[in-house]
């Protein structure tokens, strides 16, 4: 792995989002000041969705039209369906704080995948990266399932992870649900990657991705390796739980 991860372990999961809610505020803040444009991706779930509500809740004062919002991933359906990455934070963080609608990009779930990843691609070159130059964005928050999955790259599709295309379209291997998502060369440009990680069920999993030990070939998690940037895992007490 080329950066070493800093681990970020906390009581419960109120008290990482409250504690990431504090520490982006400070980084975006701090970037703002210092660029023209800050860029960061977004993921969706449960803990993100709890990270949402503390910055809505502590409502830092970041020069918001200064900050381009992106999604890593998002599952095929509309805005509004409550499936929807991008519904929930609108819902949650958006909206609350009032921020500038054409600082968001979203990914749109209820056009056709193919076609939107590649126009969700193009997008992010226009946008993130001016020059034409690969794009680096300046923080992408990544969640991780109970399989190993991040973004939205299961298992069993691990090669879409290595795709020349910035995103493409990943299948749910229960469900069949197609979602669009950033592939691998993308993420592991970013100047800072963090992991949002709560819930027992995942502690044998983040131990195995962390160590690198156990399955953690097999896991998707295990390629996020930043070329030049950080790594940083925010995790509650249980998802830990097998970190010694």
């Amino acid at each position: 792995m080329s950066a070493k991860p800093v681990l970020n372990i906390f009581a419960h999961k109120q008290q990482l989002a409250v504690k990431l809610a504090q520490d982006f505020a400070g980084l975006a803040g701090e970037l703002a000041r210092s660029k023209e444009q800050v860029n960061i991706a977004l993921s969706g779930g449960s803990t993100p969705t709890l990270f949402f509500k503390a910055m809505a809740d502590l409502g830092p004062e970041i020069d918001w039209k200064k900050i381009r919002l992106f999604w890593v991933d998002e599952r095929c359906v509309p805005p509004g369906h409550p499936e929807s990455n991008f519904g929930a934070a609108k819902r949650e963080f958006l909206q609350p704080l009032d921020i500038p609608e054409d600082t968001w990009s979203r990914i749109r779930g209820e056009d056709d995948p193919g076609k939107e990843a590649a126009r969700y691609g193009d997008l992010i070159m226009k946008n993130v990266t001016p020059d034409k130059s690969f794009p680096v964005f300046d923080i992408i928050f990544l969640g991780l399932g109970t399989d190993g999955h991040t973004a939205s790259i299961f298992p069993y599709q691990k090669e879409l992870w290595n795709a020349e295309q910035l995103c493409t379209v990943g299948i749910h291997p229960e469900t069949g649900q197609k979602r669009v998502t950033f592939t691998g060369q993308l993420i592991n440009a970013a100047r800072k990657i963090v992991f949002l990680v709560t819930g027992r069920e995942k502690s044998q999993v983040a131990w195995d991705v962390i160590r690198r030990s156990g399955q953690w070939e097999n896991y998707p998690a295990s390629l996020v390796a930043p070329v030049r940037g950080e790594l940083e895992w925010y995790m509650d007490r249980d998802a830990a739980g097998s970190l010694k």
